[in-house]
């Protein structure tokens, strides 16, 4: 007979150590939407030390993690599959491009020691929740018996003895909990679970487990074991807000929308469509909402802001009504303040939470994006709106005007000659199609991406943005093809998947490249090499640096970086982590290597030095400011200069109320 719970007399309970139990559990947690269900917790990334291997560790190996490995404690339904990283941050940007590729559906938790594996958890939260994307985080920590004190990797501080490393994880995490005792663990993990499926709550959760208690054993209640699923909800406005934002929209002349990540999260791209057709109010898109309507489609004016395309911010400036929809309206998208000109605009945002849906004094349409969008159609269905036809055609000029500009940056007249960036991304752009997926984070590529790249479908852009961490782009790149794969069979090969980075951010995280090679990934890596920080580069030049510290270089014999470029060989590394190489030279040599990789079926490096352009073939330069403060005294002329271009930027800028 089964001994019972002393808390649910009569239930029936399982004895397990505090970690396995916390495995079993996440294992039959899964989320539903719109009759969709899957596993919320559907693997568990992974760097064992002292302080989870004999806890998580061997918990994991209890639950099968290993993908040849048993079935564990509750059958194969219930394995807990384990990914082996090399880098604790890196392995948080992997659950977190999973994440977002799985809808923040699924998500993935990752595990790491007490101490520095604990810390270097910190960047990849704080990217995690800035993003809203789903990432359980489950960080050794310290004896909470306290048997001997310190113990290794122990934090001490005067003032507080409950106090450990982890604590830096408090405001980068929208739920924290240390686990102290095995039954705190109960509720613990249902307020996890709460987080994560919340769509407008989630980003890193995180339970510290003191590696004491990982090991304890405790006899749990089988309910706690019980498959759970976690409604994915869909609020709808309020009556009230959505005929205050049908008035708003209705008095409108110059309506733009400006589409955030919150559309792709709630998959209401068709929704959006279906609004535009109605009423052909111009769509301009941030870097996570990029993709909300295919590059094509006549209502879309491309991306906004500081790195945004001339139309939209030239609808920006002259908008009367800015329909914000699941955006954060951060500086990049308003260009500090500064964006947003006419006197008369007014903003209505429509966003699953209240905090952003106040921003910027905006009338508030709280609720989800594809909800709010289908009652506002309905709304406005029978009242008539739709744009002047003038505006209409003004918009659609400009934008097959901005299309000129694309296509010069992307053209190639001299095949034998080295590729610019923006030549680089022509290349691959011709060669895309919707199938393809595009990661990048940080540098100059995002600017350029936003401007120039034509998406082709709802999820082929995969810029982060909100925290623009050098880094991300490989990992992440891990996590969307392990959540693709997930949906892969005969009928549906894996889709390809671009990691696009520079010699900076290769140089700041390339590790998962081991990971991608120890899972046979068909990565596709394109390393643009152009020694230094260009983006940086560039801006430490306009506001006064001088580029300062930015190249990669010899120092001259001043003390200066200006001597020969560092002759630093990325493709042999890259190759010597088990990457195959396809060096190119020539914009003939790239064209042939990125349709090798393309239809390469393991992981697989595109290496090219890339050439500085001239003001014809480079970007075109931004059309938005962005507030980057300027020295207000200084004796070099350059920094004179740029504080007088700063203080005639600033003079524009407002506050919206």
């Amino acid at each position: 007979m089964s001994p019972t719970s002393p808390a649910n007399p009569g239930c029936p309970t399982r004895r397990l150590t505090t970690a396995q139990a916390l495995v079993a559990f996440l294992a039959r947690q899964y989320t539903e939407r719109d009759g969709r269900r899957q596993r919320l917790i559907s693997a568990t990334w992974g760097i064992f030390g002292h302080g989870n291997v004999a806890g998580i560790g061997q918990a994991l190996v209890e639950a099968g993690g290993g993908r040849s490995g048993g079935a564990g404690n509750g059958g194969a339904a219930h394995r807990m599959p384990y990914l082996q990283g090399r880098n604790e941050q890196a392995m948080v940007h992997a659950a977190v491009g999973y994440a977002r590729q799985s809808g923040r559906l699924s998500a993935h938790a990752v595990t790491t020691s007490i101490g520095p594996g604990a810390t270097n958890l910190v960047t990849g939260a704080a990217l995690a929740t800035i993003n809203r994307l789903p990432v359980l985080l489950l960080p050794g920590d310290t004896f909470a018996t306290r048997p001997a004190d310190p113990v290794l990797q122990q934090l001490e501080v005067e003032y507080a003895g409950d106090v450990s490393v982890n604590d830096c994880l408090r405001p980068v995490s929208r739920y924290f909990d240390r686990i102290t005792r095995p039954e705190a663990l109960i509720p613990a993990a249902l307020q996890a679970m709460r987080v994560l499926a919340d769509p407008a709550g989630t980003g890193a959760v995180t339970l510290a487990l003191p590696q004491d208690v990982q090991a304890e054993a405790y006899d749990w209640p089988e309910e706690f074991f019980a498959e759970r699923d976690w409604h994915v909800r869909r609020p709808a406005p309020d009556t009230h807000e959505l005929e205050a934002a049908v008035r708003a929209v209705r008095s409108a002349r110059r309506p733009l929308i400006v589409a955030g990540g919150g559309i792709r999260h709630s998959a209401a791209e068709e929704t959006l469509a279906a609004f535009t057709a109605a009423t052909r109010i111009p769509v301009a898109s941030t870097q996570a909402g990029k993709g909300a309507l295919r590059h094509d489609h006549p209502a879309d004016v491309g991306g906004i802001g500081h790195t945004g395309t001339a139309t939209a911010d030239e609808l920006a400036r002259t908008a009367d009504l800015v329909i914000g929809i699941g955006t954060r309206f951060s500086d990049f998208t308003t260009a500090s303040g500064t964006l947003f000109a006419n006197p008369a605009v007014r903003f209505l945002h429509l966003n699953i939470t209240g905090f952003d849906a106040h921003k910027l004094a905006a009338l508030p349409l709280v609720a989800d994006a594809r909800a709010g969008l289908e009652a506002l159609t309905a709304a406005l269905a029978g009242r008539g709106y739709r744009v002047d036809p003038a505006y209409e055609t003004e918009y659609t000029g400009a934008k097959e005007a901005w299309e000129e500009r694309v296509e010069a940056s992307f053209a190639t007249p001299d095949p034998t000659a080295r590729p610019t960036q923006t030549q680089v991304l022509g290349l691959l752009d011709a060669l895309a199609t919707e199938d393809d997926i595009l990661i990048n984070a940080a540098g100059s590529l995002p600017g350029d991406l936003h401007k120039l790249w034509r998406t082709r479908s709802r999820d082929q852009y995969h810029v982060e943005y909100g925290y623009s961490c050098m880094g991300y782009e490989i990992p992440a790149a891990i996590g969307v093809l392990l959540a693709d794969g997930a949906r892969s069979g005969p009928d549906r090969p894996r889709r390809p998947v671009w990691a696009l980075v520079g010699d900076g951010t290769y140089l700041m995280n390339p590790t998962e490249i081991v990971t991608a090679v120890q899972e046979n990934l068909p990565l596709k890596l394109l390393i643009l090499q152009n020694h230094g920080y260009a983006s940086i580069g560039g801006l430490s030049e306009s506001v006064g640096a001088e580029g300062f510290g930015t190249a990669y270089r010899h120092r001259d014999a001043d003390g200066g970086f200006t001597g020969p470029p560092l002759p630093v060989d990325l493709a042999a590394n890259a190759a010597s982590l088990g990457l195959r190489v396809l060096r190119a030279t020539t914009v003939d040599d790239l064209r042939t290597a990125l349709a090798e990789a393309r239809d390469a079926s393991g992981p697989t490096c595109v290496y090219v030095e890339t050439e500085t352009p001239d003001t014809v073939s480079g970007p075109p330069p931004a059309q938005a400011w962005w507030d980057v403060p300027v020295a207000e005294t200084a004796s070099r002329p350059a920094a004179v200069k740029a504080r007088e271009e700063y203080d005639r930027q600033v003079a524009a800028r407002r506050r919206h109320l």
